[in-house]
């Protein structure tokens, strides 16, 4: 079986804005968290 943790994590992520979603929890790794970070900082989450 193949992990695609990012791949997951933007998939979530899309999923609850789909669904006007506020939050989101999500299994964190120092990737993911810095990932979160740039979503962030360019306005799409």
């Amino acid at each position: 079986m193949v992990s695609d943790p990012i791949g997951d994590f933007l998939s979530q992520i899309r999923n609850a804005q789909l669904i006007k979603r506020e939050k989101v929890a999500l299994p964190s790794s120092k990737m993911l968290v810095a990932i979160a970070e740039i979503l962030k900082n360019e306005g799409f989450i």
